[in-house]
């Protein structure tokens, strides 16, 4: 084990202020001028026990109010009170028809030494004390004095905390032997936006935070090794230059690991006592670290050792396609209970084969621009955080592991298909927690958001879509996008309209089905059967076994793709029928022949 590592990676918090040198302004964007979003400072330091899994922490929160608005109060995040019995997670997970397999009624069974909490002490608004409530996993704040628009307060806050048994994402002792996977492990101040304050309960699904700079010193037994968000900033207080004796002789029993991370929206880490350390440069981008655990397997280590040129090959592939990503350095991490992004890295369980782990890391790295550099709200919108780092990860494994699938994204389109006539989907619009089922809720975030980019290719083009990724991360990086955000994007590259398209896919559970009706000589009808419009692509196969490729536009789309199709009337969608007629008789007529759309009946696609 290493603990000079950080060295190369000791620069000075004002370096990384003038790399972000607008972090601490309202956020002014192209598209909308008046944009505003709030802001955070925290300083932490917390003092961890590894033998009672419990620590003490202090705070200091500086807020600016970027809004309009007047606040009268503030809210807190405190995830780790979902780690009891009886909370709204562990009673959720007891009641869903298809609960979490990683949950299911443990939680109800945690022992007191076993269960998760974080409790306030003390918390002040510009040095006068507060009146507060915990509630379950938020903290309810009264304000002394309400912020003012532009106004910008400092609140000090004491804090308590216990580490739970590693159930989902965060806690001690996973099931590969991390001790400690540090998610959501502090006082976590809401967001609040033009919508107003974010204060979700943690029931199971993921997160919203507000952008600022962290400032974390963390004090742990001096055995165990840190790896995380952020910049070290003290590698010579860590052990750089010192050998383990001296270590022990200078350092007494615990040692505080200084960290500096710029410009995110949380901060995350993890520590264990066995932990392998390796460093990988990625020419033109960050330095990556990984973080495993040095007891597993020869075969597991062999599979860490070997994922480590494909990652530099993953974060090359998502900063050439999506956007170059501004940090100095990725970690990829075992820990937690899957896999789960967060700022600057992401913890993995890493005992899987080779491309279980390759594939893990290619989803969560995905994640560090789809959600944590393009902040979409997850619980509101979870389609465009794991649908479309679903849609990139997919084209990325495809492209790293030289797959060449005819279409890497087959498997998504079976899946919302199966979800469409299940009779159980729920529109996109749902709230993550608001599913009836477990299987829903995946489906829909994952699948059919991913169907969401790779069907909107088959609308305006690929090479538009490819244009539409990098200006919607150019754009709205840094900042919180909505589902109108991305598709009025598509629409300034593509020259088209494409606000049905967010209406009736992202905001419905309208189908999309065209069929073949009738095909007499050289006339050919179609019919649409499902409430959904769209453009149609179909191929015509002649008598004389020549082919050719039609292209119908949709009448409200305003405009056409760029194809090299044979180009006929616009079909308005107020029609359920459209016939046109060819030059030579046919053999066949086949609707969307690449399969690009999600028809739900492809029996009648083809006549």
């Amino acid at each position: 084990m290493k603990r000079y590592f950080f060295t190369l990676l000791a620069i000075t918090f004002t370096a990384f202020c003038n790399a972000f040198s607008s972090i601490n302004q309202p956020i002014k964007t192209i598209q909308d001028p008046s944009y505003w979003q709030q802001h955070v400072d925290y300083t932490m330091a917390v003092d961890m026990d590894v033998k009672t899994y419990q620590y003490n922490g202090t705070q200091r929160l500086v807020y600016t109010n970027n809004s309009h608005d007047i606040l009268n109060r503030v809210y807190y995040h405190l995830f780790f009170n979902a780690f009891q019995p009886g909370s709204e997670m562990d009673v959720r997970s007891l009641t869903i028809a298809d609960p979490d397999p990683r949950v299911k009624d443990r939680i109800s069974k945690l022992a007191p030494e076993d269960i998760g909490f974080l409790k306030v002490t003390s918390l002040k608004q510009n040095g006068e004390d507060l009146q507060y409530e915990t509630v379950g996993t938020i903290l309810e704040v009264n304000l002394a004095t309400p912020i003012q628009p532009g106004e910008q307060v400092t609140f000090d806050m004491v804090f308590n905390g216990q580490v739970p048994l590693q159930i989902r994402r965060a806690g001690k002792n996973n099931q590969e032997g991390v001790a400690l996977s540090m998610a959501q492990w502090y006082p976590k101040l809401a967001e609040y936006d033009f919508e107003g304050w974010h204060a979700d309960p943690y029931i199971g699904r993921e997160f919203f935070g507000v952008w600022g700079n962290f400032d974390v010193s963390i004090t742990i037994d001096k055995n165990y090794t840190i790896g995380g968000s952020g910049y070290l900033q003290n590698p010579e207080e860590i052990g750089h230059g010192y050998t383990q004796e001296k270590i022990k002789k200078t350092k007494g029993d615990k040692l505080t690991w200084h960290f500096l991370a710029p410009n995110v929206h949380d901060f995350t880490w993890a520590a264990d006592p066995n932990y392998a350390h390796d460093t990988l440069q990625v020419p033109d981008g960050p330095l990556l670290h990984f973080f495993y655990k040095n007891t597993m397997s020869k075969e597991n280590l062999d599979n860490w050792k070997n994922v480590q040129s494909k990652t530099v090959e993953l974060m090359q592939y998502y900063s050439s396609n999506v956007g170059m990503y501004p940090y100095n350095q990725y970690s990829v991490i075992q820990g937690g209970d899957g896999g789960m992004e967060y700022a600057m890295c992401t913890l993995i369980t890493g005992e899987g084969s080779f491309n279980s782990l390759f594939g893990v890391i290619a989803h969560e790295m995905a994640h560090t621009w789809f959600q944590f550099l393009l902040a979409s709200n997850e619980s509101k919108h979870e389609w465009m955080d794991e649908g479309f780092t679903s849609y990139m990860s997919d084209l990325a494994e495809d492209f790293v592991l030289n797959k060449n699938l005819e279409n890497p994204t087959k498997g998504a389109y079976r899946a919302y298909i199966y979800l469409a006539k299940s009779g159980k989907e729920q529109p996109l619009t749902t709230h993550a927690d608001r599913y009836a089922y477990n299987q829903a809720y995946g489906i829909s975030a994952y699948s059919k958001g991913e169907v969401f980019l790779a069907q909107l290719s088959y609308i305006i083009g690929a090479e538009n879509l490819k244009a539409t990724i990098k200006k919607y991360f150019e754009d709205f990086k840094f900042t919180h996008p909505k589902p109108l955000d991305i598709i009025r994007t598509a629409e300034k590259v593509s020259g088209l309209e494409l606000d049905w398209y967010l209406i009736d896919f992202g905001q419905t559970t309208n189908t999309i089905d065209y069929g073949v009706k009738a095909v007499e000589d050289n006339k050919i009808t179609l019919e649409r059967i499902g409430l959904m419009p769209m453009p149609i692509d179909l191929t015509v196969t002649y008598t004389d076994g020549g082919t050719e490729n039609f292209y119908i536009p949709l009448q409200m789309m305003r405009g056409e793709k760029p194809t090299s199709a044979t180009l006929i009337s616009d079909w308005a969608w107020a029609y359920p029928t459209y016939t046109f007629t060819v030059s030579k008789p046919v053999a066949r007529v086949q609707i969307d022949p690449k399969e690009a759309m999600a028809d739900i009946n492809k029996a009648n696609n083809s006549k």
